[in-house]
């Protein structure tokens, strides 16, 4: 049995650049319309630090039309998930600019006491901002996929009663950061892990719902509708050492293709179903929930999520969520 997880990572740039109205709010809006037409919801991975800073700072006057928004969609029946890019929480506002403070980029490699602060620190404001002091977000995601070292983390944040991760995507490689994902090809649909998020262990206290990958070659990653999306991102002055640790990540025979519903094409994305869709004809019984991606900066193309969510109604497949399915996958 297949259902599909649609998650959208709630953010603006990861070097502090862009309009939270643009990036977040208006996007974020049009595709809650979307999925409100067919009676199905998405998890909203909500990068809080993010929202922290600029609403302390004032740097956004659509901070109070976002917050807002979120209100909205957990009234409505959306999951609200926790996504922190920790370089946030140090960061200065000067000049009209953000200064992120990238010695605190990776959560993972942070002591646990420091861990533990940022960790309860994002949970208290999305308390607030919700208005409920008791909420406790279903799931995770580490900004920029960085779960590794994977134990203090997880162990931090099941203490604090989160029960999902979905920051390992099968293949995934990224040199400058350390991050390696390769042996989680080995794994099923999803698994619980105590020590290494892409590791399974049945005692483990974490549930993992990886991102959805297939391995394909290398050079099937560079479409146009992928590159122009990352042409119009800005980003952070790149050293030569860091350009040339990128082009490592890709000198390989076949890389991980994410299922992200921003950046893939229609084919892509009803081809990757496709290839879920023979697997479970063969085996009907096991249970394969896929995950989605994508990022409120990049939903340019609606048309083609309206589209693709009318084909899966068509093959049958629900769109769930962490918390519908988690019993499913105990």
């Amino acid at each position: 049995m297949i259902e599909g997880i649609f998650t959208i990572d709630y953010e603006i740039y990861g070097n502090g650049e862009g309009s939270l109205r643009e990036l977040v709010y208006k996007p974020a809006q049009r595709l809650r319309q979307i999925f409100r037409k067919r009676n199905a919801r998405f998890v909203a991975f909500i990068e809080v630090a993010e929202l922290e800073r600029m609403d302390a700072q004032d740097t956004d006057p659509a901070i109070a039309l976002v917050k807002k928004q979120i209100r909205e969609f957990y009234g409505d029946g959306f999951e609200l998930g926790l996504h922190l890019h920790p370089q946030w929480y140090n960061a200065r506002y000067e000049n009209g600019r953000w200064f992120l403070d990238y010695s605190e980029y990776n959560l993972c490699t942070l002591l646990r006491e420091r861990i533990i602060q940022i960790i309860d620190r994002s949970i208290a404001y999305f308390q607030e901002l919700l208005g409920e002091p008791e909420f406790i977000p279903f799931s995770f995601r580490a900004g920029n996929w960085l779960f590794q070292p994977t134990r203090t983390t997880a162990n931090v944040l099941a203490e604090r009663g989160i029960k999902v991760d979905s920051s390992v995507f099968k293949g995934g490689l990224q040199h400058q950061h350390k991050l390696d994902y390769r042996r989680a090809l080995r794994n099923g649909y999803y698994w619980m892990f105590t020590d290494h998020a892409d590791v399974p262990d049945p005692k483990g206290s974490l549930l993992e719902l990886p991102i959805h990958t297939q391995m394909v070659p290398t050079w099937k990653m560079f479409t146009s509708k992928r590159i122009g999306l990352q042409q119009k991102a800005p980003s952070a002055a790149k050293t030569g050492m860091k350009m040339l640790t990128r082009f490592r990540d890709f000198l390989r025979f076949r890389y991980p293709l994410k299922f992200d519903f921003c950046s893939m094409t229609i084919e892509e994305m009803i081809g990757t179903v496709d290839t879920v869709i023979r697997e479970d004809q063969q085996d009907p019984k096991s249970f394969r929930p896929i995950v989605a991606i994508g990022h409120t900066k990049d939903l340019i193309d609606f048309k083609a999520i309206d589209f693709f969510l009318s084909y899966l109604g068509e093959k049958g497949i629900p769109i769930s969520t962490f918390e519908k399915v988690y019993d499913k996958c105990q």
